[in-house]
């Protein structure tokens, strides 16, 4: 998660160079959200890493007893 915390903040400095930088607006724009897309892939690929150990946890096999 801190990878993905670090993605959003270079996100928000190209933003806000944006704001004062008006002669390369649109390219670090673009740049911000580029980075905003690094951030999702990343945080969508934790939650399916972290879906997949807990649907993992919840179908272990059971031991089958043998009544004799």
């Amino acid at each position: 998660m801190e990878k993905v915390r670090r993605l959003r903040a270079m996100s928000s400095l190209c933003r806000q160079q944006a704001a004062y930088n008006s002669m390369n607006k649109w390219k670090l724009l673009a740049e911000a959200e580029y980075w905003d897309h690094l951030a999702d892939l990343e945080l969508s690929s934790h939650f399916r890493l972290c879906n997949a150990i807990a649907s993992n946890e919840i179908e272990q096999p059971q031991a089958i007893t043998n009544p004799e």
